[in-house]
């Protein structure tokens, strides 16, 4: 079984909230644009980028008008800013591994800035390579324990072509490989079960557990890296001990 950490039910958690005030639909924003204008389509069938940055949109609420205007814009309605996908690697408090995605139109500026935010915080930057090992790419679907109960979760998810369902305090976490993620989204789906959020990731292999002062100073500096505005995405092996 792949590593679970905390730090992935707590962001989404700090995205909904985040989402009232508007930060979380300009990033979703800048993500529909560049899957827009790379996949040179608007429609998500024909567009699988585009179709997981909807995803995305959808968990956050993100009021229809906004999602359109993004997705014109990058079919050529609009300034027509480059952005380029760029990925950082660094640690963090406890030797914690970070990834961080970002989508910039300056990678010196955002280079920067996820430097300083490293550095000020405890943490720092490190080469490429040094901690992407550590971490699959899969498909992770989260469903509340109140939707289904385990066992038919478990039928449909692994029948359809996951990997695994995972039992937690927050509910359940169907893993897939990338491949299948859409399949099985569809198969749970189909099958009228609540979706909390559902994302292609990274997923720590395995975790590190941290508490008190170093878990507050870990927790902190992945959230300032989730605000840096060219920052899209921020994946940690850290996993919080209550």
């Amino acid at each position: 079984m792949a590593g679970h950490s905390k730090w992935a039910n707590i962001k989404h958690r700090k995205a909904a909230q985040d989402a009232k005030k508007g930060k979380i639909f300009t990033k979703i924003a800048k993500e529909l644009t560049v899957a827009a204008k790379l996949g040179q389509s608007g429609d998500p069938e024909f567009n699988p980028r585009l179709r997981l940055a909807l995803d995305k949109a959808k968990a956050a609420n993100m009021p229809k008008d906004n999602v359109e205007r993004a997705i014109k814009k990058g079919l050529g309605e609009g300034d027509g800013s480059n952005y380029e996908d760029v990925i950082y690697e660094g640690y963090g408090p406890g030797g914690v591994a970070i990834l961080i995605q970002a989508l910039t139109d300056n990678k010196n500026r955002t280079v920067a800035e996820v430097r300083s935010t490293l550095t000020k915080r405890g943490g720092s930057m490190g080469e490429a390579g040094c901690v992407s090992w550590m971490f699959d790419k899969k498909g992770v679907i989260n469903i509340p324990k109140d939707a289904v109960d385990e066992d038919t979760l478990m039928m449909i998810a692994i029948d359809s072509g996951a990997e695994d369902v995972v039992t937690n305090d927050d509910g359940y976490e169907v893993i897939t490989d990338p491949a299948n993620y859409e399949t099985v989204k569809k198969a749970i789906e189909s099958s009228n079960i609540k979706i909390e959020y559902a994302e292609i990731t990274m997923r720590p292999k395995n975790t590190i557990e941290l508490s008190g002062e170093e878990a507050e100073k870990t927790m902190a500096l992945l959230e300032a890296l989730e605000d840096l505005d060219d920052v899209q995405e921020v994946y940690s092996n850290f996993d919080m001990v209550e």
